[in-house]
């Protein structure tokens, strides 16, 4: 079993969304941008599905090579993972079993834990 968890401010992604017209695009895919975008508050489950992805590759020990949109978090209640890519040829290759996330939200943090089972 790997664990990563990830905690980011919202505030920050606010920032980003409003700096960087780009940056939904880039690391949010068209299921999540249609999820976070039918919100009150986008940024604020733009942030947390953006620490999920974080902690998705935290747990499955890829860090930073992964692109952003081979992770998608995606359904509620509980949100489920797709990965695709080379994130996906890398979860096979340390063969990486299922994949539990778990998103929250305040005022102003979000933070996500991911549990990845060895296969």
């Amino acid at each position: 079993m790997r664990v990563g968890i990830d905690l980011i401010e919202i505030s920050r992604v606010a920032r980003a969304l409003e700096r960087h017209p780009r940056f939904v695009e880039r690391v949010f895919t068209p299921i999540e941008r249609e999820y976070c975008l039918s919100r009150a508050n986008p940024a604020q489950h733009f942030a947390a599905r953006f620490a999920g992805k974080e902690a998705v590759g935290k747990a499955l020990g890829f860090g930073v090579p992964f692109t952003w949109r081979e992770i998608e978090i995606a359904g509620r209640p509980k949100p489920g993972v797709s990965l695709s890519g080379r994130t996906l040829a890398w979860a096979e290759r340390v063969k990486a079993g299922a994949i539990d996330l778990s998103m929250t939200h305040s005022k102003g943090m979000a933070a996500a834990v991911a549990v990845v089972d060895d296969a």
